[in-house]
């Protein structure tokens, strides 16, 4: 048996870390995928595993990664071992890249897209209250907010535009399919 894997995607501001911590509380079944970032773990957000560049080189070249992109100056990567529970029934939410969606599908070609979405001006509000990017940096993740998704994906809009336990609750829908 073969759990779901459901990747879900957005402008860097759309609420997803959120929205996922929300669902996997209300659903301690599915897996949360950590991923391996190149940043410090004290910076927050998701949990995810801080490394270095050189470390996160040394693991990309071993092929520890199942999947593995940059955005915004940093490395990512999902380990093989996060997506093992999908080989045994367990459905796995992946905070992922729509920059990465492309290789995602060629590895995982039954991966399910959720994608987080809101109102430009609201982004924009989430981006300056979090204070973690410059203006310039704003300014740049509003530019590709509306990055489109490649073809050939299945996929479902979650807006995110309201509050957290709304947009919790679409996510959950959603993951229950």
């Amino acid at each position: 048996m073969t759990g779901q894997l459901f990747v879900v995607v957005g402008p860097s501001g759309a609420g997803k870390d959120t929205l996922i911590a929300g669902a996997m509380a209300a659903n301690p079944a599915l897996h949360w995928a950590r991923r391996v970032i190149t940043r410090p773990e004290s910076a927050g957000g998701e949990p995810f595993e801080g490394v270095t560049e050189t470390e996160f080189d040394q693991r990309l070249a071993r092929g520890d990664f199942a999947l593995h992109w940059q955005a915004h100056g940093l490395h990512y990567g999902v380990p093989l071992a996060e997506l093992a529970p999908l080989h045994h029934g367990r459905s796995v939410v992946l905070n992922g890249s729509r920059g990465a969606l492309a290789q995602g599908l060629a590895a995982y070609p039954d991966l399910i897209v959720l994608h987080i979405t809101l109102p430009l001006p609201l982004l924009a509000q989430r981006l300056a209250a979090r204070g973690r990017e410059s203006l310039a940096e704003i300014t740049d993740r509003l530019a590709r907010a509306d990055t489109a998704l490649p073809q050939g994906l299945r996929a479902v809009e979650i807006a995110n535009d309201t509050t957290p336990e709304a947009g919790i609750a679409r996510l959950s829908q959603a993951l229950r399919g």
